[in-house]
Formats: structure tokens, sequence, C-alpha cells
């Protein structure tokens, strides 16, 4: 009998006990709720994220946006983020070090009318091109400088920089020959206007020598002198990427999950799951740890922008491998 009170009474003990703090981690995303980031929202919601014990709160994007702006006022502990935009800032005095990168591959392409003359890069000279900024522009400024055409105005030499929204309507409408796009996202939205496969031609950053890194993952380096930081980025990332790794072998899952945290409602079905296939490209073959060969390739790629490169020297201490050793390893 006094052994059943000692054990109910220590069983009270323990119940009443509080639970152990889970760390907090603060992720702003790059854009808006969509599949381009699954893998956070599916280690969110398999309890990836609990396993690792971390508290995860993942902020949307958008068009008013920046992240490098929510990290650098304290918004958040860890950025998603393309290298171009992250190095730039960078050498503007915001020192980001990229931490993982669960994107092995870039999505970025120009899309452009099939009957407009437009068959090589070359070609794309005395065109009008629709082109994102915000940081986005910084890959297609160093391609346009490679093939040594001018951005100023469209002559034989130049092209006219059309200043895209994040929208498809400028090659809808005919007020560009080209537009940017994601092969995952804004190409399927010109598909599902009604336009066929064979009256486009696309041309691939990837394929153009000028593919820059995509979607990775940034922090701030004076956070990373705190080992107890790294430890928690270290969770974090692996947690992540055992969520981009199930978000791969089961799209149409990841793409529900997605859709179940969209709170604006403007995702549909069919595109997410679309999109998950097409991310799936992106991240296949990587376990989160950044290639140095796809590094010095981006930094050449942004080196070689002429007369406006994005970034005028190579750059010291923009990643580590501190966080994914470490997560790689536990």
């Amino acid at each position: 009998m006094h052994r059943n009170i000692l054990a109910a009474a220590a069983a009270s003990l323990a119940f009443a006990a509080p639970a152990m703090a889970q760390d907090e981690v603060t992720l702003q995303l790059k854009w808006v709720t969509q599949a381009q980031f699954a893998g956070y929202y599916v280690a969110l919601e398999n309890g990836y994220y609990d396993e690792a014990d971390l508290d995860v709160t993942i902020l949307p994007g958008g068009p008013d946006i920046a992240p490098t702006q929510v990290i650098a006022g304290g918004g958040a502990d860890v950025i998603v983020e393309w290298m171009p935009a992250a190095l730039a800032a960078r050498e503007n005095g915001l020192p980001l070090v990229n931490v993982a990168q669960p994107f092995k591959a870039s999505g970025m392409m120009l899309t452009c009318w099939g009957d407009v003359g437009i068959e090589e890069p070359a070609d794309l000279a005395n065109r009008t091109l629709g082109v994102w900024f915000f940081g986005n522009e910084y890959p297609f400024l160093s391609w346009m400088s490679q093939l040594g055409i001018d951005t100023d105005g469209a002559d034989e030499n130049g092209v006219e920089v059309l200043k895209q929204g994040f929208n498809v309507d400028p090659l809808l409408q005919r007020q560009a020959d080209c537009i940017s796009t994601m092969t995952y996202n804004e190409y399927w939205q010109v598909i599902d206007a009604g336009v066929a496969p064979e009256e486009l031609v696309t041309f691939q950053y990837e394929n153009q020598g000028v593919a820059t890194l995509e979607d990775g993952l940034y922090v701030l380096e004076d956070d990373l002198e705190d080992e107890a930081f790294v430890d928690k980025m270290a969770r974090f990332v692996d947690a992540s990427m055992q969520g981009w790794k199930w978000a791969e072998e089961n799209p149409e899952e990841a793409a529900m999950i997605v859709l179940d945290y969209d709170e604006t409602g403007a995702q549909t079905e069919q595109h997410q799951i679309r999109m998950m296939e097409e991310v799936a490209k992106l991240t296949a073959g990587t376990e989160g740890a950044l290639d140095e060969a796809d590094y010095e390739r981006t930094v050449e790629t942004l080196l070689a922008g002429g007369s406006d490169p994005v970034i005028t020297k190579e750059p010291e201490g923009a990643f580590t491998h501190a966080v994914t050793d470490k997560a790689l390893a536990d």
C-alpha cells in the first residue's frame, strides 16, 4: 500500500512538472504560402520540428515583404532567400550567411512567344523583356552582360526591360516578348491561360550557364557565434530536410499540407500538386549542405556583370558548413 501511495505521488509530481520549453525559431519565407516551401510546412505538420524540440513559426512572404529587411529588423531568426540578393545585401552591410541549401538547382527561366522570331539567346536583343526586381533581377542582368546586351533600351544591342509584376499578364497581353517565370509556377500559369507549350520558347538559366542558387537558408553572422544558436539551427535544418525528402516522395500529400496552411485561400489543388512535382526536381539530390562548386558558379556569374555587376568583389564568410555538418552528424 505504501509503495502504491509513493508511486501515485511520484506520478502526480511528474505530471505537474512543466515540460521543457522548446526553442523558438521564426522562419521568414521569400514568397507566399505555396509548394515552393513545402518542406517547412511538412516538417511543421508531421511533427519533425516538435521532435527536434523546436517551436517553429513560419511567416509567409509577399510582394511587399523583403526577407533581408525582416531579418535585419529582428523579425526572423532565419530566412529563405536567393543567393544573389543575399550576397548583394552582404556587400551592402547586412552580414547574411548561408547555413543550408535545400534547393540544388535553379527553377528560373525566360518564357517567350515562339512567333516573334526568338530561337536563341542572341535573338533577345531589340526585344521587350519582363523582369522581376526586388533582388530577383540579378541573374538576368548577369546573363545580359555575358551576352553583351545592354539593358537601357531596345535596339540592336539592347533590350527594353519591363519591370514585371508577379503575374504573367505582360506576356499574355503581348506587352513583352518574354517574361520571367519559374519552372514550378508562372510557366504553368501561362499554360493554364490557354497557351500551348509549342507556342512558347523557354530559356532555363541552368542551361545558359548563369544559374544562381535559390531558396537557401540565411542567418545573421553574429548569431553564429552563439553555440546554442548553431545547435538550434542544426536541429532546424535536419527537421526541415526531413520535411523536404518526405515532400519529394509524397508530392500530392505535401501539396495538401501546403493548402491547409494557405490562409488566403488563393492556391488551388491542381496548381500546388504540379508545383510540388516541379520543386521536387530542384531539391532532389541534396541533404541540405551547400555545394561549394554551386556557390563558386553563383559568385562568378554575379561578378560577371560588366559595368554593373551584382557584387564587386569576392565575398568572404558568406557561407558556413558548421550547421549542416552538425545536422548531418546528428
